[in-house]
């Protein structure tokens, strides 16, 4: 399918349903951002854009019109989607607002919405990054939004297990954890240091590993 029609049109539908304030949002905030975390984050993931809605408008606790870059809204899931730079989010941040926006999160969680942040940097230069970790989000909620088999839901909960853990386990842990034959403990492991999130600790002459930690890259994704 192709990304670029698709996307389009995506943009073009919501702009036609739309009037006012809420047309003129997306018409000014729909930028490069926004449209890279749809071509580099999302559409690898979903390869459509259903239940999702660009520049989406929910209140405040003030009774303000906030727009979130993208809200998912599958039946009864609820969540926001926000990327963020450094310079707008951080550096040109005052007092005033860095509470604003603490207390516009917390507010949109007693309304069932869930907020979801994005480093611009991330989904710029690392967005294998962000797609690993918004899978892990959306498989919470409903295993129909992102197709998983077993091996990967393991896989996942096998990498929560370890950062729980301080970043290392053994195998045996696991194991036990999950109730698992020790060799599809290990393999699972294995698997996990061949995509780069798991370093294996040898004894002896290196044949044998005893233990499996978090990899570097990915203790710094947590810091």
């Amino acid at each position: 399918m192709d990304y670029e029609r698709v996307n389009e049109e995506f943009i073009q539908r919501h702009l036609s349903s739309r009037s006012g304030e809420r047309r003129g949002r997306l018409e000014r905030g729909h930028q490069h951002a926004e449209a890279l975390f749809l071509r580099n984050v999302w559409w690898p993931i979903r390869g459509n854009f259903s239940e999702l809605h660009p520049e989406y408008e929910v209140m405040d606790w003030r009774g303000r019109s906030y727009f979130a870059d993208f809200a998912f809204l599958p039946g009864p899931v609820k969540l926001l989607f926000e990327i963020k730079g450094y310079a707008s989010h951080v550096k040109e941040m005052d007092r005033q607002k860095y509470s604003n926006e603490l207390n516009r999160e917390t507010f949109l969680c007693a309304m069932g919405y869930q907020v979801l942040s994005f480093a611009y940097d991330d989904v710029e230069r690392r967005p294998e990054l962000c797609i690993t970790l918004l899978r892990m989000v959306l498989s919470r909620y409903m295993t129909a939004v992102v197709p998983v088999d077993k091996a990967l839901l393991a896989e996942r909960e096998i990498i929560r297990y370890v950062i729980r853990q301080s970043g290392s386990v053994r195998p045996r842990d696991v194991a036990q954890y999950f109730t698992l034959d020790p060799k599809t403990a290990r393999n699972t492991l294995n698997r996990l240091c061949e995509k780069g999130w798991l370093n294996p600790v040898t004894h002896g002459a290196g044949i044998r590993k005893v233990r499996y930690e978090l990899a570097r890259s990915v203790l710094d994704y947590w810091d």
